[in-house]
Parts: C-alpha cells; sequence; structure tokens
C-alpha cells in the first residue's frame, strides 16, 4: 500500500561521544518524490541513509519509514520493504555468490541464500531484474570477478527484488570509471522517471552524478540542513557555495548538472 510520506525526520540528532554528527535534522520525502543529498565528506550524508535504511536508532528525535515509527515496529520486517544499494552492503557479501542470488536473498533482507528457503518464483524475478539491468550474461558468475559497473547494477537489482516503498542509493557511482558513472546514472534516470516507481534517495558528492528525472535536492552540511525543497529552486550557485563552503559556478545543460570552483 502506498504510503503518501515514505520517510519522516522530526528533529532528529546523532552523536558519538563529543561529535555531534546529524543536528536537529527535519526532512521528509513524499510518495511521489525522488530526493538527492549533496554534501561534502562528514556532512552527516551516508549517516541520514542508515537511519532512514533502520541500520541506526537517532540519538534524539524521530524517524518514520513507510508509516512505521524506529523503535516501535520490528525492523527485520520493515526492512523488505526498503531498497538499499551502497557499498557498505557489497563489503557485506561473499564474493563467491552469484549476482542472482545476491539479488534474490533480498527478499528476506538478508546476506546468505542459505538463511532462508525461496521460490522458483523469486529466483526468476532475479535473473529477470538483472536482465534488465544489463547484467543477464554475469548472472551466474562469483561476484567478485565482475566489474564495479556490473557490482553496482546487481545491486540496483537487489534494491528493487522486493517491490520496495522506498528505494535508498548510497554513492553508487563510488568507484566507477566515467564510462560505468554514465550507465549507472542511465539506469537511475530510467527508475526515476518511471511514474509506477517508489520515492527515491540518492546520495552522492557530485552534481555530474545527478540523474535527470530527479525532483529534489537536500543540502547538508556539518550535519545540518543548510536548504532542501524543490532542485530547480534550491540548487543554485549560492547555495552549492554554501553547502561546500567555497565559490562554485553552477550549470546545467539538457537536464544534467555541473559545477566547477569560481
Amino acid at each position: 500500500m502506498a504510503v503518501a510520506e515514505a520517510l519522516a525526520l522530526e528533529h532528529v540528532s546523532l552523536w558519538r561521544a563529543d561529535r555531534v554528527i546529524l543536528d536537529d535534522v527535519d526532512w521528509a520525502v513524499q510518495a511521489d518524490q525522488r530526493w538527492v543529498v549533496l554534501g561534502r565528506n562528514g556532512s552527516g550524508k551516508t549517516t541520514l541513509i542508515r537511519l532512514a535504511s533502520l541500520y541506526l536508532h537517532p540519538s534524539q528525535g524521530t524517524v518514520r519509514v513507510l508509516g512505521e515509527t524506529l523503535g516501535r515496529t520490528d525492523v527485520r520486517a520493515l526492512r523488505t520493504r526498503i531498497g538499499l544499494a551502497s557499498p557498505s552492503l557489497a563489503d557485506q557479501l561473499r564474493a563467491d555468490l552469484t549476482p542472482t542470488d545476491i539479488v534474490m536473498t533480498a527478499a528476506h533482507a538478508a546476506l546468505e541464500p542459505w538463511w532462508h528457503t525461496y521460490t522458483d518464483t523469486q529466483r526468476q524475478r532475479a535473473v529477470a531484474l538483472l536482465g534488465q539491468l544489463g547484467c543477464a550474461a554475469v548472472a551466474d558468475q562469483p561476484f567478485g570477478h565482475l566489474s564495479s559497473g556490473e557490482r553496482q547494477r546487481v545491486l540496483l537489482a537487489r534494491a528493487m527484488m522486493t517491490d520496495p516503498g522506498l528505494l535508498l542509493f548510497d554513492e553508487p557511482t563510488a568507484g566507477l570509471d566515467l564510462g560505468g558513472r554514465e550507465e549507472l546514472v542511465a539506469s537511475l534516470s530510467d527508475l526515476a522517471g518511471d511514474p509506477a516507481r517508489p520515492p527515491m534517495v540518492l546520495v552522492t558528492h557530485h552534481v555530474e552524478e545527478i540523474p535527470q528525472a530527479f525532483t529534489h535536492v537536500l543540502l547538508l552540511r556539518a550535519g545540518r540542513v543548510a536548504a532542501a525543497g524543490p532542485l530547480p529552486e534550491v540548487l543554485t550557485a549560492d547555495a552549492l557555495s554554501d553547502c561546500f563552503g567555497l565559490p562554485l559556478a553552477l550549470d546545467c545543460h539538457d537536464g544534467r548538472w555541473s559545477a566547477r570552483a569560481r
């Protein structure tokens, strides 16, 4: 069932010892929105995704995901309704697992196929998703033998395995060369442009990696929301310069953004 507000953070803060990682964050993702989260290293972007994917609890504040409140729900069940692709997830996967197994295990938010029993229908869906993302030829090869771009597309397929209510992408283009990056951005653009797909959140460092059809932007600086709202209105040279702490020029051509120091 669709939830109008797929993700909501209310006065969320998180700290470790004397370090503040997120500071009084208010943010909501509606069902028809595609958000990109931008900010410098250490600004809290990945922490935000870990909260949204239910792998962290805030030190203060409320996190609601798909109508459920973190701390008052079974996160194991709720995680199966969240599609997550991140480098940290890839690091937890055995290199000898096949892409088919990796995608299929998302049905139970698991990392190993032997933890649960899977049906032929689930395996067929995993194979079909890999095919949609151009990975049919490597579906039965060891994950560790794939290129960086192929691995990221496998993780995208895994994120969609359960027809999730929310898709989260944490720096999916990290480590890719130019060709791999552009192929992945094109795949994300196709996903974002399909109105039948769920709301999405993409974390990145670079405006050049913002896919077409993304609608909103959240700018984080030192754990606080510097700006948030519709992408064409909020993503300005002044706002980006303030977020990254240096004067930047910003351009948009054919729906793709670019930035450089002034």
